[in-house]
């Protein structure tokens, strides 16, 4: 693995699927310099005060934002690396979806738990329907990018150790975003409860043989739901 060369004929390095799993993690943190710096200054006042549709813009242009940058990743990857997201992988095996579907399994209970009920009612009656979809929406944009940094995390170390069984893209997700939630939610335990859940994700990456169309779904609904 550690003789992989990129398009412009270079050998890859880890560091290089490092820089590309910190792009994606820092697309995630502009959400924060437009929450708690720009917007601010824009609407007049602080998050906690803005109005539906100033809430729904923020979502909005946050979600163009990930886009962009996962975008730049994906096409970075390829052109630098020769690495193909959407390659194609092994067949996925029955024991295997078992072990993925006991993750999926573990992290939505936990979140029922965490929540008091199921996250997906709770948050469309304090929402409504308006603010509901496009929240969800910010979501689906949200996976795309934590799963970027699991999936050139998981390339990175496994160019420096060369043992691509063991959930490195789990350990890279939960130490970034997942630690984040530490700052953002203002409470340690959230941090921790989140990189527990990054890391899960990274196991599941794996189960899933690494299928990218697959592991969207799974921690899309490990996630959201």
């Amino acid at each position: 693995m550690d003789g992989v060369k990129g398009t412009d004929g270079k050998k890859v390095k880890g560091m290089d699927y490092i820089w590309l799993a910190l792009t994606a993690f820092g697309g995630l943190g502009l959400e924060a310099l437009y929450a708690y710096l720009l917007e601010p200054i824009v609407y007049g006042c602080e998050m906690q005060d803005w109005n539906t549709w100033q809430v729904i813009l923020h979502w909005t242009i946050t979600c163009i934002t990930w886009g962009i940058v996962a975008w730049h990743t994906v096409k970075s990857a390829k052109k630098n690396c020769g690495f193909y997201l959407f390659q194609k992988n092994e067949p996925i095996k029955l024991w295997q979806w078992g072990a993925a579907i006991g993750c999926a399994a573990v992290c939505l209970s936990s979140t029922y738990i965490d929540w008091g009920g199921s996250k997906l009612l709770i948050e469309f009656g304090r929402l409504g329907a308006l603010k509901f979809t496009f929240q969800y929406i910010y979501y689906l944009f949200e996976v795309v990018l934590f799963m970027l940094i699991i999936v050139y995390g998981q390339k990175a170390f496994e160019v420096w150790f060369q043992k691509p069984n063991i959930p490195y893209g789990g350990i890279a997700v939960a130490l970034t975003w997942g630690m984040a939630h530490w700052f953002t939610k203002g409470s340690f335990a959230a941090g921790i409860y989140s990189a527990f859940g990054g890391f899960c994700f990274g196991v599941v990456y794996l189960l899933l043989n690494r299928n990218i169309k697959w592991t969207y779904a799974a921690l899309c609904i490990m996630f959201i739901l």
